[in-house]
């Protein structure tokens, strides 16, 4: 497995994995996956992009994307991974390099929204640092009309400092 940078070369290979999501993992990312435009978006609202590959393939990729105004301290992370590639760990080393890249710019906190029956994503981000933030009733929309919870995780680069500060991990790090 390599992770790198996800760059305008891999148009293909990210339309190649968006077509092979499921139904209910394209009902579940916010970007509309048919738009062709979408590529060149993705790579335009975004500071932090990475992307995971094993023998050539494209298995996923992860996006922090720095909030405007107000909030810029704030970046929001998008992560997809293949179905076939799930439980591997790819996702927590794809989160892993963007949130670093995103905190090492001066982003200080990051979220991410996911379904609340999505349980292997809540369990990898909590595994991560994420906690709760907020849960939204009725706030995703399916395609056939099914509305679902979404929970608000964050992750605040202070907090996890702090941690690793008590914990004596931030001494070996110097």
């Amino acid at each position: 497995m390599t992770i790198r940078k996800l760059t305008d070369t891999d148009g293909e290979a990210l339309r190649t994995l968006w077509g092979s999501l499921s139904e209910r993992d394209r009902t579940l990312i916010r970007e509309d996956l048919t738009d062709p435009g979408l590529f060149d978006q993705l790579l335009a609202g975004s500071d932090y992009r990475w992307a995971c590959e094993d023998d050539g393939r494209l298995l996923g990729y992860a996006t922090v994307h720095r909030l405007p105004g107000w909030s810029n301290h704030v970046g929001e992370l998008r992560l997809v991974v293949s179905a076939d590639a799930r439980g591997r760990g790819y996702g927590a080393e794809l989160a892993k390099e963007a949130m670093r890249s995103a905190f090492s710019d001066g982003v200080t906190k990051i979220v991410i929204e996911l379904p609340t029956d999505a349980e292997g994503a809540v369990a990898l981000f909590s595994r991560l640092g994420f906690t709760g933030e907020a849960l939204l009733r009725d706030h995703l929309k399916t395609r056939d009309g099914d509305t679902h919870d979404l929970l608000v995780l964050a992750h605040h680069v202070e907090d996890g400092m702090n941690t690793m500060a008590y914990t004596g991990i931030a001494d070996e790090l110097v």
